[in-house]
């Protein structure tokens, strides 16, 4: 699941290749499973099967 939408990937894809797969763009955080990871560790995220991602863009505004 990325934003509560069913997405499916190859076995093995880290939170980098479903980041782009998703064409996720900047500026955004990203957590799986409710914990935010930090952007130079997304390569080596390796997803699990069952893993949900939250795609977080910020706000603008007062």
């Amino acid at each position: 699941m990325i934003n509560q939408r069913p997405f499916e990937l190859l076995q093995g894809a880290s939170l980098d290749d479903a980041l782009e797969a998703f064409a996720a763009h900047p500026p955004f955080a990203a957590a799986v499973n409710g914990v935010f990871v930090a952007q130079r560790d997304y390569p080596q995220h390796l997803l699990k099967d069952g893993d949900y991602i939250d795609v977080v863009q910020p706000v603008m505004g007062g």
